[in-house]
């Protein structure tokens, strides 16, 4: 059984102690694709160290994420072209629009959102999208950029069943992960209504830990309490849940 963590932090600093057996812990569990989203350039030197350290298992993404959307934005997005063209990667992300930490920067976020779709395109990527208090922000970009070669992940989805409906019609997967699991989540009770198809899992380690580590630090063999749930909420075996999953990662990903 392979499983896939379409969204996981391994950089963070809240693994500095035991990074290569947290790592280790999931790999032994059969979680063995990584895919690690950007955040800014501070992190891009432990990033392609990462995929260095496991080649076989982990797949960077480049972008900059919204909440770190400031007035060197440009800059930074700059460093995110200089990253493509030397380097390969499998995702612009994460990118879109965090309205809970600042809605000062509202018109800063769309420009950088913007201009990473279009990055995304120029090189046939897909995007994988954070949002936060934007639905409609993030959908009102997504309108104006819809296209064929526009797709990729909602990660972290917590939206409504129509909210997750308008997502998929902008060639987006459902990123699902911990929030699946809490009892004030609200996903779960409509989850079943949208086919596997469009679903993939993640974690957002060391962020949002499933029940019952809720609270605490997240790593990406939690992603089987995901995994339980799902099982769960669809009727389907835990290992129909990670084969239609990681099938649909490759779909996104291309690897």
């Amino acid at each position: 059984m392979i499983i896939t963590d379409t969204h996981t932090h391994l950089y963070s600093e809240a693994f500095n102690d035991d990074r290569n057996e947290m790592i280790n812990r999931a790999i032994e569990q059969g979680v063995t694709r990584f895919f690690i989203p950007a955040i800014d350039s501070t992190y891009t030197a432990s990033m392609l160290q990462l995929e260095k350290d496991y080649p076989n298992h982990v797949f960077l993404m480049t972008g900059l994420h919204p909440t770190h959307v400031k007035d060197n934005y440009k800059d930074e997005l700059k460093h995110v072209e200089t990253l493509l063209e030397k380097h390969h990667f499998y995702a612009i992300g994460e990118t879109g629009i965090d309205l809970y930490w600042d809605k000062s920067t509202l018109d800063i976020q769309k420009k950088a959102f913007k201009h990473q779709i279009q990055l995304a395109k120029s090189y046939k990527l897909p995007i994988v999208i954070h949002c936060r208090d934007a639905f409609n922000e993030i959908f009102e970009v997504l309108e104006t950029e819809k296209s064929d070669d526009l797709f990729g992940i909602f990660h972290c989805f917590t939206g409504t069943l129509e909210q997750a409906h308008q997502a998929l019609s902008y060639n987006m997967k459902l990123g699902i992960g911990g929030v699946a699991t809490f009892k004030n989540g609200k996903i779960d009770q409509f989850l079943n209504q949208i086919d596997l198809k469009h679903i993939v899992l993640e974690t957002d380690a060391p962020y949002l830990a499933p029940t019952p580590y809720r609270g605490k630090r997240n790593e990406s063999v939690y992603i089987l309490k995901v995994l339980e749930k799902l099982s769960y909420i669809y009727n389907r075996s835990e290992a129909d849940i990670a084969k239609i999953t990681t099938e649909n990662s490759k779909a996104i990903f291309k690897i």
